[in-house]
């Protein structure tokens, strides 16, 4: 062989080796760019499945907050105690957030006035009362409870008040006789009977059947004469002692909310004295309310269970860890 022709054989083996080169090159970049696609793929099925998974969780927070889609424009009344008017009140603002178009008109007073004006036939969707006595006669004695929409909400305590720098000698239920006055809420009220209860259990009064019975005279007797401004609901208390106007009284834990820097708790009375403080809720019958009316008043009743109305409750010194 020429040295010539071996020249050749050698370009000829070198440019075989560059297409070899360059097809193992070109085979490399096709798998690499479909590991790439693959791996795009696969990041992309996650990112996908993660969006779901937030939608998801986005629209059980929803439907936590309200039981139904958003409804159409309606207004409904709840009738409420009293000692609910504030924590309420961003209750439904809350509510407000998911149905905008139901307008709820609440109004707020002692359970038992708000149970004698849904007796003579006031208007009403649901009642949210601060005992379980006014419900159990709304629903047993009234047959006024739509079935299956009561239910128990927060729990509450009696506390014993007085305004800042008052300068009391009274350290609770055991000596309020020590007062120079004391506004207490009449037998009718909620706070009134719990009142009165924790009174007869600690020994300060004597036992009967209905404590709420028990007249604000008798009460002023067993405490040697103090006078007693009777009040007709826990907000009357509250007012009466935050302006100084009586030197103690007793009302709910939760009407102390916001008022720290006017009211100094003496006492907290337990639940052994009292009982429990429950407060129940119920869709009221209302012959004037149409369908939607209707519908509006049982979802308020179910969002007032939720997580969401519950850690409002809870802010403003309201026990949610009760049994419904």
């Amino acid at each position: 062989m020429t040295k010539h022709d071996k020249n050749e054989k050698k370009q000829e083996k070198s440019e075989m080796k560059k297409k070899v080169l360059s097809l193992m090159l070109a085979g490399a970049m096709v798998l690499s760019m479909t590991a790439c696609g693959s791996q795009n793929t696969d990041q992309g099925a996650a990112n996908d499945t993660s969006a779901k998974a937030e939608q998801s969780d986005s629209s059980e927070a929803a439907k936590e907050n309200s039981d139904s889609e958003e409804l159409e424009s309606t207004q409904i009344t709840v009738f409420a105690a009293a000692s609910l008017e504030n924590a309420l009140n961003e209750v439904i603002k809350k509510y407000n957030e998911t149905q905008p178009n139901v307008t709820i008109i609440p109004s707020y007073d002692s359970s038992g006035t708000l149970l004698a004006q849904i007796e003579e036939g006031a208007a009403c969707d649901v009642f949210f009362s601060a005992a379980q006595k006014q419900m159990d006669t709304l629903q047993n004695d009234d047959q006024l409870v739509v079935d299956g929409t009561r239910h128990n909400v927060v729990n509450n305590q009696v506390v014993v008040i007085t305004y800042k720098g008052s300068g009391t000698a009274v350290t609770g239920l055991k000596n309020l006789k020590d007062a120079k006055s004391i506004a207490m809420a009449d037998g009718s009220v909620p706070v009134g009977k719990y009142t009165r209860q924790a009174m007869v259990n600690a020994g300060m009064l004597d036992a009967v059947d209905d404590v709420s019975t028990i007249p604000t005279d008798v009460i002023s007797q067993a405490l040697d004469g103090v006078e007693i401004n009777e009040c007709g609901n826990v907000s009357a208390v509250k007012t009466q002692v935050a302006e100084g106007s009586n030197e103690v009284g007793t009302v709910y834990y939760s009407d102390t909310y916001g008022l720290e820097d006017k009211l100094d708790i003496l006492q907290v009375i337990s639940y052994d004295l009292t009982g429990n403080v429950i407060y129940p809720i119920a869709q009221v019958k209302n012959d004037e309310a149409d369908e939607l009316e209707q519908k509006a008043a049982l979802d308020f009743v179910n969002f007032v269970k939720s997580d969401a109305a519950k850690a409002i409750f809870d802010s403003y010194y309201f026990d949610t860890n009760v049994e419904d």
